[in-house]
């Protein structure tokens, strides 16, 4: 819980207001890091708990807590966002053929963005996109 209280108290910092659903949120969030886990599916988890919750409140938190830098969202593939705590800072690549996702290193990019930044002026939002391809057992199958 300490973690969630850190988060909060970021939020507090930036003027935001903590309510029990914005609670909930961070709480599904910061348990389920491994899980990459869609908008829907956070508010499924946070409905549980807060049935007199909405869904758009869910999709309006997880909107305040990436503008905050709290949270990221991912696109895994052609499937919907997903959303990670962004101290969790990390890379992804999908499989295309299994959807196995595979967390990456958070330095992965450094040399190319920087070669990228030098040589053409572009800043890469590389925590954005993932990498598709196939999984080790895919590839072999």
């Amino acid at each position: 819980m300490d973690r969630v209280d850190d988060v909060l108290a970021r939020v507090r910092e930036a003027g935001g207001r903590v309510t029990s659903t914005k609670r909930a949120v961070v709480t599904v969030v910061s348990s389920n890091a491994d899980a990459h886990l869609t908008a829907e599916q956070i508010a499924e988890q946070v409905l549980r708990n807060l049935p007199d919750s909405h869904i758009s409140t869910v999709y309006r938190i997880l909107h305040e807590l990436e503008d905050l830098g709290i949270v990221r969202h991912v696109h895994l593939g052609h499937g919907p966002s997903t959303y990670h705590l962004a101290a969790d800072h990390h890379h992804h690549a999908v499989c295309e053929s299994c959807g196995v996702v595979v967390e990456l290193p958070s330095d992965l990019y450094d040399d190319v963005a920087a070669r990228i930044s030098a040589d053409h002026g572009f800043e890469l939002d590389v925590p954005h996109f993932a990498l598709a391809g196939r999984c080790r057992s895919c590839a072999t199958a």
